[in-house]
């Protein structure tokens, strides 16, 4: 469910690193049908979130990059049933939303006007439905559920959304501070599901184990939020 988001999001930091604009217009029909897709394929119901569901029944019943059958579970280890609309994908959805409207605009493009406005109500959303709380303070939930109920457990997915826009600082501050605090940070990166849970497991696939591209996406939102000392803790508890 996420690569489509993600391509406009790497076709933007091509061109913004040089692509040659002759290479990134041969694209934009491409980007315009991506975009496109975000709206009228990802978001199944209309409620303005992206989700998906395995609607063969032999599928992959979690789709996002965590996509083990387990990944997506409540507190008391319970799994979420589908539709599934996970946090980080409505980020990597705002992210190419708006830099893809920045694309459009700088080509001379229609539409980057109606996508803006769309990654707008995308952060409504998501800021009236994915936050929660608990003793340790508030934070963004794994995912919505099948009944739009947030999924509580706290996962490493958090740290997607840092540096996508998709938070405002202060929200991305109550992220920061999660990610480094001892339910998720291991000591050598970022644990994939909170000590907290009833499923945790530290050699479990998606529910407790450290991937290591998961904690460097952390760090990169962190550094690109401002959150250098959060950034480095990560970083070297990597390294070692």
């Amino acid at each position: 469910v996420d690569a489509t988001a993600l391509w406009v999001c790497v076709l933007h930091d091509a061109w913004k690193a040089g692509l040659p604009d002759h290479e990134v217009e041969a694209l934009l029909p491409h980007l315009e049908r991506a975009l496109a897709w975000l709206r009228d394929y990802g978001d199944s119901d209309g409620d303005g979130l992206l989700e998906y569901v395995d609607e063969t029944g032999h599928g992959l019943s979690n789709q996002g990059w965590k996509d083990s059958g387990d990944s997506v579970q409540w507190a008391d280890g319970t799994l979420a049933e589908g539709p599934i609309a996970l946090c980080e994908v409505q980020a990597y959805a705002y992210e190419a939303a708006v830099h893809g409207a920045d694309i459009l605009d700088a080509f001379d493009r229609p539409g980057g006007g109606g996508w803006r406005r769309w990654a707008e109500q995308l952060q409504r959303v998501f800021r009236d439905t994915f936050w929660t709380t608990d003793d340790a303070g508030p934070y963004p939930a794994i995912a919505l559920d099948a009944s739009k109920k947030p999924v509580t457990t706290v996962t490493s997915n958090i740290g997607h959304l840092l540096g996508t826009g998709l938070l405002s600082h202060d929200e991305e501050a109550l992220v920061a501070a999660r990610l480094v605090s001892p339910e998720l940070s291991s000591g050598f990166g970022l644990r994939t599901l909170s000590t907290t849970a009833a499923g945790y497991w530290p050699l479990g696939y998606h529910l407790g184990t450290v991937w290591t591209h998961d904690t460097a996406v952390a760090i990169t939102g962190l550094a690109r939020s401002g959150f250098a000392r959060e950034a480095q803790h990560l970083a070297d508890g990597l390294l070692a």
